[in-house]
């Protein structure tokens, strides 16, 4: 339950919650799985990929718009999240595959030969057969859940823990992020990284035993764990930045050296903040790339996680509802722009097709938000709010 003292110090909680629960509730009643087939199924996807998006906002805004940390390296956590995850559905679904073709086999199969089955039909893609290490768990969700949790918080830490201790900051630390996603989407590009290589993990959207279930279904089910994780998440966010911890991060962001010469551990804060929102962004990524169906290297990429600076600074970093603002817009802006439902503008000369412009548009639009609207989407709110106040 939320605190008294919460709404007090974070009054734009409760206003996110109450419209968070009104944009669920009335998108499942459109929808064509739970309501009346107004909302389609695919944009059902699109709005839960969405709140995804805003849930690794949200992580960025803690560790950049409040601890000062601009780090290049949060979708790698993101995928990570979405590869743990990937690997239980990929693997069960194919089991169900592989069972039922040797149903009609006059001998029941061998675990064994099971597995030596599932290995064919997943790795054959990159000339393997046999199930790699790192699939272990691959048969557990519990399990493939804990590693969502596991593997790229323990990454976080290891990283932000030998960074920290060797006090590197400011643009250096940025571009050590940024090494470390590029790094880590190199070696998921190699065939023998064990998943699948540039083929990542496809399939996602079926969920094993549940084949019978529309996707219709399947698609708002995700989108309501997604509002709720989001939800969750501003919550958390907004515990984390309104009391003494949250003060000392800012703190730390504004003045360093002065925070450190108080005798604060600047060093422990920090990583406290990486590695929390290290694993959100984890979370966020093991919800999203069930609805995108699809996960590879590519999605790893620095030019991801720059992207997500570019959406904070866009909605208002410092300000968490500026953080899922930033990511809301440019995100439903993209998929309406490179979705072909914006016509062409013909030139004569040259004809503007949106789909390649997009990205342009959207520096373009970074650009005019640092010179005239520093403070983003969410500075404008508030200026507004301050003009209303008496």
């Amino acid at each position: 339950m939320v605190s008294k003292s919460l709404l007090v110090r974070q009054p734009s909680v409760l206003i996110f919650i109450l419209l968070l629960a009104a944009f669920t509730l009335v998108v499942t009643v459109l929808s064509e799985g739970f309501g009346i087939g107004l909302v389609s199924t695919s944009f059902v996807k699109v709005l839960g990929k969405t709140l995804c998006l805003c849930l690794i906002a949200i992580a960025m805004d803690l560790v950049w718009g409040y601890c000062g940390i601009l780090s290049l390296g949060h979708f790698a956590f993101f995928g990570l999240g979405g590869y743990m995850i990937g690997m239980w559905l990929m693997y069960e679904r194919t089991k169900d595959i592989v069972l039922n073709s040797l149903s009609g086999a006059e001998l029941p199969p061998t675990p064994s030969e099971v597995r030596d089955a599932i290995g064919t039909q997943i790795f054959g893609v990159v000339g393997g057969s046999e199930i790699p290490v790192v699939w272990y768990f691959a048969d557990s969700l519990a399990a493939q859940l804990a590693l969502v949790v596991l593997v790229p918080g323990l990454l976080a830490l290891v990283f932000g823990w030998l960074a920290f201790r060797s006090r590197v900051t400011g643009v250096y630390l940025s571009i050590l992020t940024q090494a470390m996603t590029l790094a880590l989407s190199l070696y998921l590009f190699q065939n023998d990284s064990g998943l699948r290589g540039n083929n990542g993990l496809s399939g996602l959207q079926n969920l094993p035993g549940l084949t019978d279930v529309p996707q219709s279904v399947v698609s708002v089910w995700f989108f309501l764990a997604s509002a709720v994780a989001l939800g969750l998440g501003y919550v958390l966010a907004a515990y984390v930045v309104s009391g003494k911890f949250g003060n000392v991060i800012t703190a730390i962001r504004d003045d360093e050296t002065r925070i450190r010469f108080m005798g604060y551990p600047v060093e422990a804060y920090k990583l406290v903040v990486f590695t929390l929102t290290a694993v959100i962004a984890a979370i966020a990524g093991a919800l999203y790339y069930p609805q995108a169906g699809i996960i590879n290297p590519a999605e790893i990429a620095p030019i991801a996680s720059i992207y997500l600076a570019v959406w904070v600074a866009i909605g208002g970093r410092g300000r968490i509802y500026g953080a899922v603002i930033g990511a809301a817009v440019v995100s439903l802006l993209s998929s309406w722009f490179t979705g072909g439902q914006v016509p062409s503008i013909p030139l004569g000369f040259y004809t503007v097709d949106w789909v390649d412009w997009w990205q342009v548009l959207l520096g373009f639009g970074f650009v005019l938000v640092t010179l005239y609207a520093p403070n983003g989407i969410g500075g404008l709110f508030d200026r507004l709010i301050r003009k209303d106040a008496p």
